[in-house]
């Protein structure tokens, strides 16, 4: 099968099948985040890095200073995050400066470097970073007069602090460790359930092996099942979090074998049955693409789907998946946890949806993939870049 390349589809854009109009609004993508930090709109204590800069979004920096805090919190209205801190006896503060612990199961809440002035027409939000959640580390970002997490409201001017949680293990953190990042939205961003359907079967969003079936739209989104087949009897078709294990520093890639910190899942006549609180490594039964025109984002827990969670990091920059103007896919890995109770999980079970994006002006100077070393172009099932590739790649 052919495929359009989006730039084609975007520059003769009048609406009709495959054709699609240039957005004037929506996620904002490098070349617009590089003049925010030029104009002042975005700030930091320390000079932003270019690297920061990604095709659609910001990683964040951890200052020097953590507080651990008896309980998660957000300030409210007319409410600052220090005195959250202090009420919730948030000090003496950790130094990060020269790394520090943070252990297992406790709260810290840890100010940013950056600092926003944003535009009174510019909103952004915040997730973790592939890395953070395959760490199953829960990270929320909270600004002063906050209501919500992760969301930061058109015209927002101050501070930024993340809350960090690791759940699974105990790990090192130092000023300047990126654990999160920010997109920022201009106006709508939505496509339309018939711009939707179209790409769907042009094959812009997703592939599945030969001899399989896609699962179609519904309304705007598009759904994702789970592999739990691989290669086969024998294949090993996700990981299961070993507890007990040593402190993982987050700054230190390809340092920590997989054995010491993970049990490999075999396959199991397709089926897996989640155990509660556990915490899993799994992969998608699709190859998802993201066009270079488009962002996407990974759904929140949905308990239609069962008491179960598959994500912490839910944004995929333009190009993931796309290489050479086509959709080659790559695996979205999922971090799973089960609520409550066990849950049985079977091959091709719908286990999420994802929200395709329109980027502002219909493109970015920069996608995802090979060209800025993404870390996680082309995956199968894989752990976060930490550990040690068991093949030695």
């Amino acid at each position: 099968m052919n495929f359009d390349t989006p730039s084609d589809l975007i520059q003769s854009g009048d609406g009709a099948r495959g054709q699609w109009a240039k957005p004037t609004t929506g996620v904002l993508p490098y070349q617009e985040i590089e003049r925010m930090i030029a104009d002042g709109q975005i700030k930091g204590a320390v000079a932003v890095d270019p690297s920061q800069i990604q095709p659609a979004s910001l990683d964040l920096r951890l200052g020097p200073k953590a507080y651990r805090v008896r309980a998660s919190f957000l300030p409210g209205q007319g409410g600052t995050v220090m005195e959250k801190i202090d009420q919730l006896d948030g000090r003496p503060e950790l130094d990060l400066t020269g790394g520090a612990a943070l252990e297992r199961g406790c709260v810290y809440v840890i100010e940013l470097l950056e600092s926003l002035n944003l535009p009174h027409d510019v909103e952004a939000l915040a997730n973790p970073k592939s890395s953070t959640g395959r760490l199953d580390i829960l990270t929320r970002l909270i600004t002063d007069g906050g209501t919500a997490f992760d969301r930061i409201d058109k015209g927002y001017k101050g501070k930024l602090f993340l809350e960090v949680v690791p759940l699974s293990f105990s790990v090192v953190v130092s000023q300047g460790s990126r654990l999160n990042q920010l997109r920022f939205q201009r106006g709508a961003s939505t496509l339309s359930a018939k711009e939707v359907r179209e790409r769907h079967a042009l094959g812009h969003f997703a592939k599945v092996a030969e001899g399989d079936t896609l699962i179609p739209p519904r309304d705007t989104l598009v759904p994702f099942s789970i592999d739990l087949q691989g290669a086969g009897q024998g294949a090993i078709v996700g990981y299961k979090a070993r507890k007990n294990a040593r402190k993982i520093d987050v700054d230190r890639p390809r340092a920590y074998p997989v054995a010491e910190f993970w049990e490999p899942l075999y396959w199991d006549q397709g089926r897996l049955i989640l155990e509660k609180d556990e915490f899993y490594i799994l992969a998608t039964r699709e190859e998802v693409a993201v066009p270079p025109d488009l962002a996407a984002e990974m759904l929140p827990f949905d308990s239609q789907s069962g008491e179960f969670r598959v994500h912490y990091a839910g944004f995929f920059d333009p190009g993931f998946g796309w290489v050479d103007g086509r959709a080659q896919g790559s695996r979205a890995v999922l971090e799973v946890r089960s609520y409550g109770v066990p849950f049985t999980l079977e091959h091709g079970q719908i286990v999420g949806w994802l929200d395709y994006r329109r980027i502002a002006n219909g493109q970015t100077d920069m996608v995802y993939g090979e060209a800025i070393k993404s870390n996680y172009q082309g995956q199968g099932i894989a752990l976060a870049k930490h550990f040690i590739p068991e093949t030695g790649g």
